[in-house]
């Protein structure tokens, strides 16, 4: 057992050319990896696995997953042979019971995932496993799991949740140019942010109760949630703090938030 807790973090991984950019959000990250404790492994919640079942990578040699289009060629030749972690898979899916959690050997590392930990950890030599978000349930489900995994970081887990605060692509500015953040997108990520630093998980939880705002912000769940598993795993004397910030082409927050 560690005799450090890790920190909990959730990061807006944002366009999948974070990957091989060098950017703002990528120095942070880069910068977030390097302050933190080494992991035994990581456990990532990816807004990329989105199915109707709770699973968990269990394979020795987890695939790069390129699960996207119309990008460029180098995107693609990126690979991050991170080894999984097989023990650790069981170990979630014992302390995830009695919700039945399958131990997969399809999946791998999907963006959502890589994209980070290619800064984070750029030697890709920690375990790296996966949770899969059951999009048949609904918000306290992802928060309660969340509560349920929280032990993992005593034993030197890294838990990750990975996807965006703000996420409305209908809304993205696709061009070359800078453009300004729709005031909707920054009233809800102002919100989330005194909700986040004052320890008000409740109305994280409820965020479709939050308004016009919340569901112009989050449209779907899927990019979303993985910020309920890492509220779900704080400890009473985290203190929250913000890596990276920003908003990219006007509607997808780049916020991280850490928990330590």
């Amino acid at each position: 057992m560690s005799a450090v807790r890790m920190p909990a973090f959730f990061f807006g991984h944002g366009n999948p050319m974070n990957a091989v950019e060098d950017n703002v959000w990528t120095r942070a990250w880069r910068a977030a990896g390097a302050s933190i404790p080494r992991p035994v492994a990581v456990l990532s919640i990816s807004a990329h696995w989105y199915l109707p079942a709770t699973l968990v990578t269990a394979m020795e040699h987890p695939r790069t997953i390129h699960d996207f289009g119309g990008f460029p060629r180098p995107l693609y030749d990126v690979t991050y042979p991170a080894p999984g972690d097989a023990r650790l898979a069981r170990r979630v899916a014992d302390i995830l019971a009695p919700v039945q959690t399958g131990l997969d050997q399809r999946w791998g590392l999907d963006h959502g995932t890589w994209s980070v930990l290619v800064h984070l950890f750029p030697e890709a030599d920690v375990p790296v496993v996966q949770l899969s978000i059951d999009e048949t349930q609904p918000a306290t489900f992802h928060y309660e799991l969340g509560k349920r995994l929280a032990p993992l970081r005593e034993e030197g887990v890294l838990l990750m949740g990975s996807g965006n605060l703000v996420h409305n692509l209908h809304a993205y500015a696709w061009g070359q140019h800078p453009v300004e953040p729709f005031d909707w997108a920054v009233r809800f990520e102002q919100k989330a942010r005194e909700l986040l630093l004052a320890g008000d998980d409740g109305p994280l939880v409820a965020y479709e109760s939050l308004g016009s705002d919340a569901m112009l912000s989050a449209p779907t769940p899927d990019h979303y949630l993985p910020l309920l598993y890492v509220l779900g795993a704080r400890h009473p004397h985290d203190r929250a703090s913000f890596p990276a910030e920003g908003i990219d082409g006007g509607s997808v927050s780049m916020l991280a938030l850490e928990l330590r």
